[in-house]
């Protein structure tokens, strides 16, 4: 089996994971890291490659038609971490955009790709906190984009071909004390 196959087989698998729960919500942020590096085997940043890009972006494309939610991909750390997401996600998040373009020497493969592929991308400096779920490929640390409270998911892929798979989604603070009461509160 090729690395191209084995990838596909992988993040098929993760999508049908997320889309097996009722995490995503429409127009939700959804953010990508990737090590297109990592899953090669190769240590992050050394062997990028936009062939694996190309399969993950194909599936991770077909999770937002099924959910609605919105694409960030987190660009490495040459680029600060900034994301790529389409235009109108940054205007309806009041996101900033910076002047960059990712490439796969700086951005990363997998953002390079992204941004060659979606209809009107921008770079947004960053995603200020406001994302509400995302998958982390390669350990490329997405934690900064995420809201204030995490929740760690525990899928039953832990990799992508040889990359180590963490995935996410959020939750709103718990506020109140004691005497609040939580019961119908959703997304806990």
């Amino acid at each position: 089996m090729s690395i191209q196959q084995e990838v596909k087989q992988d993040i098929q698998a993760v999508v049908a994971e997320w889309l097996a729960t009722d995490y995503l919500k429409k127009d939700g942020l959804f953010v990508i890291g990737c090590s297109t590096s990592e899953v090669a085997g190769k240590k992050i940043g050394t062997a990028g490659t936009e062939d694996i890009a190309e399969v993950l972006f194909q599936e991770l494309k077909r999770l937002k038609e099924n959910t609605g939610i919105q694409l960030a991909f987190q660009c490495c750390e040459h680029l600060n971490r900034a994301l790529v997401v389409e235009r109108e996600t940054l205007i309806a998040c009041q996101l900033e955009e910076v002047s960059a373009v990712p490439v796969p020497t700086a951005g990363g493969s997998m953002a390079s790709y992204a941004y060659k592929h979606m209809e009107d991308p921008v770079v947004a400096e960053t995603l200020k906190g406001k994302a509400h779920a995302g998958i982390d490929i390669g350990e490329t640390m997405i934690g900064m984009h995420l809201k204030s409270v995490a929740v760690p998911l525990r899928f039953e892929q832990k990799f992508i071909g040889s990359a180590r798979l963490a995935a996410a989604r959020t939750r709103p603070k718990l506020i109140g004390g004691s005497r609040a009461n939580y019961e119908n509160t959703r997304n806990n």
